[in-house]
């Protein structure tokens, strides 16, 4: 595995209450990969991929990476993996991520689970990729949250634990420092939302253009649901799609989307609600936010030049929606990103 060590890598000291303190997004840096035998390799493979490349080159320090699990664990019935920690070290990880469960049906193994649970009472970030949704509701960590898993999978998440809100319809959920994804390729689409949380909008469409996979495209909440951009010229709205992107920073209609797609205003809602999983404005909307986010962190240009750049108009405009959507100021933002590439220089 390869390691971006940072000089100050540790975890953060607990509060006289014995709960971990807040840590600020440029806290996350080492990143814990939790594994037991079976293991299906696909999830566990992306999260390898995301976190455990040096990518010092887009952020610097990058995650530092561990695989951590039994002496020797077999993965995808194929391979054989060494882990560089037991289960015990997830406790000292500030995030720590749960690949897929190589049986659903049966119970995930207890010193997974004791793991898993004791890293998030001592403040860790926990992600579940597919099926690791199984082991964080066996820790406890989804009673009386959101949380998603495998479509075929996610009546038996709700039988099996009936204080979990179970979404079967959705990439991937964040919610606060829980987060649970789909199967298979949102698994990727997770772990780079935890790349934009982390290190910005920029990067983690970086990573996702030398993974070759969509970019990663965040929906209109603070704790949101996302919908990526799909691969280009497999769907009806490849063009039009492509061609919205060049120009966010103009007007642009409803209307003008279906004409440009040849389709009728009603045809254009029922082609993006299969493709995007939302609405043509509301996507466009979410598009001209994500192009603020991204100049916000690599430009100085002005809030007011950013609007028009973006097609949001004014400034007003701007910071309402992007308030709403993002969960702060464009000012506050920009000043999270400026502090944590400050952070990392020094």
């Amino acid at each position: 595995m390869i390691h971006c060590r940072h000089p100050d890598s540790r975890r953060p000291p607990a509060d006289s209450g014995g709960n971990a303190t807040t840590r600020t997004l440029s806290d996350m840096r080492t990143v814990a990969l939790a594994v037991t035998a079976g293991v299906p390799h696909f999830e566990l493979a992306a999260a390898c991929d995301v976190f455990g490349v040096d990518r010092c080159d887009l952020a610097d320090p990058w995650y530092d990476f561990s695989v951590c699990g039994p002496a020797t664990v077999p993965v995808g019935g194929r391979f054989l993996l060494e882990p560089d920690h037991g289960l015990d070290r997830l406790v000292q990880a500030h995030t720590v991520i749960v690949p897929a469960c190589p049986d659903p049906d049966a119970a995930p193994p207890a010193d997974l689970v004791d793991a898993v649970r004791a890293a998030h009472e001592a403040g860790a970030r926990v992600a579940s990729l597919c099926t690791g949704a199984f082991v964080l509701a066996a820790a406890g960590l989804l009673d009386g949250r959101r949380a998603t898993t495998h479509w075929l999978h996610a009546d038996a998440l709700a039988t099996r634990y009936p204080r979990v809100r179970v979404d079967p319809d959705v990439l991937y959920v964040d919610d606060d420092r829980v987060l649970t994804s789909a199967g298979k390729a949102a698994a990727m689409d997770l772990c780079l939302h935890l790349v934009r949380l982390d290190h910005g909008s920029a990067v983690a469409n970086q990573v996702a253009r030398r993974l070759v996979v969509p970019p990663h495209r965040a929906g209109g909440q603070a704790q949101f649901v996302t919908t990526p951009l799909p691969e280009p010229r497999d769907h009806p709205l490849a063009d039009l799609l492509s061609w919205v992107m060049q120009r966010l920073d103009q007007p642009l209609t409803v209307e003008q989307l279906a004409r440009r797609a040849n389709m009728s205003s009603r045809s254009l809602a029922r082609h993006f609600t299969a493709t995007t999983g939302t609405t043509p404005l509301r996507w466009l909307l979410t598009q001209r936010v994500h192009r603020a986010q991204e100049l916000l962190e690599t430009t100085d240009d002005t809030v007011d030049a950013i609007a028009a750049a973006t097609g949001m108009g004014t400034a007003t405009t701007l910071r309402r929606h992007f308030h709403r959507s993002v969960g702060v100021p464009p000012d506050a933002y920009r000043r999270t990103f400026r502090n944590t590439r400050t952070a990392h220089a020094g």
